[in-house]
């Protein structure tokens, strides 16, 4: 009898299959957006990790793009925001997380990010990587390019959500006046 349970029990119960997109975040761009929204439906749970490289200076503070990050995902029940020091792998093991989602703009992009993958298999246990070309639109934007700008003074709006680019104009106004 316990035996067929057990056999049920491994046949029936699902389990959940959660994704991590790490990054620094720094900003959020609408080409992670995106990234995110179209990988929902491959997952029961995708979880928006920033990760945290203390030798690694960086625009934004962790809590502004964390908050940033819950306001634009904060209508995703699907979606959790988090932050994370130390390996992607083992913040995806202790999230329970198989499953790393990365987007791809070019060929320089799949070179490196191919190479993490392999590595991540290699140390992180059962951890595939989901990589996602990146929709025409967002391909030219990166995170890098947008700190240039928001360092020029430059209008970001394009590139970013709403939010974040309503706060940046608001900062650079204040400091016109």
């Amino acid at each position: 009898m316990v035996i067929i349970l057990m056999i049920l029990k491994s046949k029936y119960t699902k389990h959940m299959d959660i994704a991590v997109f790490p990054g620094s975040f720094d900003p959020i761009t609408l080409g992670h957006i995106d990234l995110v929204l179209r990988a929902q439906p491959l997952f029961d749970k995708i979880i928006v990790a920033v990760g945290v490289n203390n030798q690694k200076s960086t625009l934004f503070p962790l809590e502004r793009r964390l908050e940033w990050l819950r306001d634009v995902f904060k209508d995703y029940p699907k979606v959790e925001v988090a932050f994370f020091e130390g390996l992607t792998v083992k913040f995806c093991e202790a999230r329970n997380a198989r499953y790393l989602v990365r987007g791809l703009r070019n060929a320089s992009d799949f070179d490196y990010e191919k190479t993490i993958s392999q590595l991540n298999t290699i140390i992180g246990k059962d951890l595939e990587t989901i990589f996602l070309i990146s929709q025409p639109e967002f391909s030219h934007i990166s995170s890098t390019i947008v700190r240039e700008i928001i360092k020029g003074r430059g209008d970001v709006s394009p590139f970013v959500p709403k939010i974040i680019s309503e706060q940046l104009n608001e900062v650079i106004l204040a400091d016109i006046l």
